[in-house]
C-alpha cells in the first residue's frame, strides 16, 4: 500500500470514528441531556482518535507533497537522475540535485547497519564512514524531534554521534517492564543545561487585603514573603559489557536486545524516582516520600469504603491547593480488586462504559492498559502503575493510592544517551554499553496537591 492508499485509507478510518462520534452527540440532543459517564468515555476516545488519524493524514501529506516536489525537480533539471524505492515511496536526487527525504539509517530488525558496531568502530579506530553514519543519523532524529516538538541539545547527554536510532527513542517505554505511568502524567519538560540543582522561587506567606474602616484611612499592607524550592539533578544509568563475537557474529540485533533493554529500564528507574525516591544518596524525592502532602488511613475491606477514603484524599486536595485534583494512580492489585467489588446485589460497582452505566461510583474506560487512564473514580482519571510498591505498612504487605492535581508536579529530562567502548576490556575481546540520563523531579511546589491513601485496608488482594 502506498501513501496515497494509506492516506485514504486512514480518511476513512477518521470519518467513521466522526460518524460514531456524531450519533452519541446526536442522540443526547434529541433527549435534550447531557451526556452520560459512559458515553463522555466513548466519546473522549474517539475524540482522541479522530486527532490521531487527523495528525498521521497530515504527516504523510506533508511527505507526499515532498515526493512530488522532488520527482519536480527531477523531470525539469535531472532527466533520469531519480531513482524511486518502491518499498519506502522516498524520493532521492543524484547529479546536482538534493535529496529531499531519505530512510533511516538504522532500521529495526536489519543489520545492514549497526548502531552499536559503529558507536565501536568509532571508539576503537575512528572510522570516518561510521562516523558520517552516525551523524547522519543524529540528524535525522534531530530533524524527527523538532517535528515532535521536542529538544534536542548538546550537552546533558543528548547529542553528538552518540543519538540513538529513533526506532530505538519510539521503544522507550514500550519493552517488558513495567511503565513510566506517573512519569508521564506529571509535568514533563527537557532539562536545562548546566546545572546541578532546580531552583523554584515559592511564594511562602502572602499579601493580604481587608475591608477599609472608614474613608482616608490607612488601607491593609502585609508584606509578601519568598522561600524556594530546589531538586537535584539525578543521574540514571546502566551498562553492559557484551563479547566481540556477539557484536560481530549473532544473527540477532544487538541494538535491540541490549540497547533496548537498557532504554527500557531507564524509564522505569525514572518512574520509581518520581514515585518513591528517598531524596537521600543522589536520590530524587518521589511522591510517596514527600512530606506536607494529605493523608488518609484506609481500613476498609469494600468498594464503598475506598470511595470514601478517596473522596476525602480529595477533600484535602481542595482544602489545601484551592484547585481540584484529576487522577488517582493505584497499584495494578488495588485497580483488579476495585474492580471485583459489589453492591448488596452483587452488581459490580465499577460498569464498563459499553453498558452505559447510571448513578455508578467509577466507570471503566473501553480497555485496560498500562499507559493512559483506565477509566474514571470519584470524577478522577485512573492511572495504573506498576511501580507502586507493596511493601509498605507495618506489614509490609501494603500497596498506596495517589490522589493529585497532576499540573502541579514537574519532571525534567535531558534524552537519554547510550554508548559503546572497548576499553579496559580489549584483553577479554569484550565491549561495555552503557545507558545514562539525568533527570530532575520536583512535586513540593504545592504539597498539598497530593494526597496518598494508606493503612490495612490497602492489604486486600483477590
Amino acid at each position: 500500500m502506498d501513501k496515497r492508499d494509506l492516506i485514504e485509507d486512514l480518511r476513512t478510518k477518521r470519518d467513521d470514528s466522526k460518524s460514531r462520534m456524531a450519533a452519541i452527540l446526536g442522540d443526547t440532543g434529541k433527549e435534550g441531556r447531557g451526556l452520560d459517564p459512559g458515553e463522555a468515555v466513548r466519546v473522549r476516545a474517539l475524540a482522541t482518535d479522530i486527532a490521531e488519524l487527523d495528525e498521521r493524514i497530515e504527516e504523510l501529506t506533508e511527505q507526499v507533497r515532498m515526493n512530488d516536489a522532488a520527482n519536480e525537480v527531477s523531470r525539469k533539471y535531472a532527466p533520469g537522475a531519480a531513482r524511486r524505492n518502491n518499498n519506502s515511496g522516498e524520493s532521492r536526487m543524484t547529479g546536482s540535485a538534493y535529496v529531499t527525504s531519505e530512510p533511516f539509517i538504522y532500521k529495526r530488525d536489519s543489520k545492514e547497519f549497526s548502531w552499536f558496531m559503529d558507536a565501536y568502530s568509532v571508539a576503537k579506530n575512528n572510522s570516518s564512514e561510521a562516523r558520517q553514519r552516525l551523524e547522519r543519523n543524529a540528524r535525522q532524529v534531530a530533524d524527527s524531534w523538532k517535528q515532535e516538538g521536542r529538544a534536542l541539545s548538546t550537552t546533558n547527554g543528548a547529542a553528538g554521534e552518540f543519538v540513538p536510532p529513533l526506532w530505538m527513542e519510539k521503544d522507550f517505554v514500550k519493552l517488558a517492564r513495567p511503565r513510566r505511568v506517573t512519569a508521564d502524567v506529571v509535568q514533563n519538560a527537557p532539562l536545562p543545561p548546566g546545572t546541578d540543582v532546580l531552583n523554584i522561587p515559592k511564594v511562602n506567606t502572602g499579601t493580604a487585603t481587608a475591608a477599609q474602616t472608614t474613608q482616608n484611612t490607612a488601607i491593609q499592607q502585609t508584606d509578601l514573603t519568598t522561600t524556594a524550592v530546589s531538586s537535584p539533578v539525578t543521574t540514571i544509568a546502566g551498562g553492559q559489557t557484551v563479547s566481540l563475537q556477539l557484536a560481530e557474529q549473532s544473527p540477532l540485533n544487538i541494538d535491540q536486545v541490549i540497547l533496548g533493554d537498557l532504554a527500557a529500564d531507564l524509564a522505569t528507574k525514572v518512574d520509581i524516582e518520581v514515585l518513591a525516591g528517598n531524596g537521600t544518596a543522589g536520590h530524587s524525592t518521589g511522591i510517596l516520600a514527600l512530606s506536607g502532602t494529605g493523608s488518609v488511613t484506609f481500613t476498609g475491606t469494600d468498594g464503598k469504603a475506598f470511595q470514601q477514603a478517596v473522596l476525602k484524599a480529595i477533600g484535602q486536595v481542595f482544602a489545601s491547593r484551592f484547585e481540584a485534583p484529576d487522577v488517582l494512580i493505584v497499584a495494578p492489585r488495588r485497580a483488579v480488586w476495585l474492580m471485583a467489588q459489589q453492591d448488596s446485589t452483587g452488581r459490580p460497582l465499577l460498569v464498563p462504559a459499553e453498558n452505559g452505566p447510571q448513578n455508578s461510583m467509577g466507570v471503566l474506560g473501553p480497555k485496560l492498559a498500562t499507559e493512559g487512564s483506565i477509566g474514571r473514580f470519584c470524577g478522577l482519571d485512573v492511572y495504573i502503575d506498576s511501580n507502586i510498591g507493596t511493601n509498605y505498612g507495618a506489614g509490609t504487605n501494603e500497596d498506596r493510592a495517589i490522589v493529585m492535581r497532576s499540573a502541579d508536579l514537574f519532571l525534567w529530562e535531558s534524552n537519554p544517551k547510550f554508548e559503546v567502548f572497548p576499553q579496559t576490556y580489549a584483553q577479554n575481546l569484550s565491549l561495555f554499553a552503557r545507558a545514562y540520563e539525568y533527570m530532575s523531579f520536583q512535586a513540593a511546589r504545592y504539597p498539598g496537591a497530593i494526597s496518598i491513601l494508606s493503612g490495612s485496608g490497602m492489604s486486600a488482594t483477590l
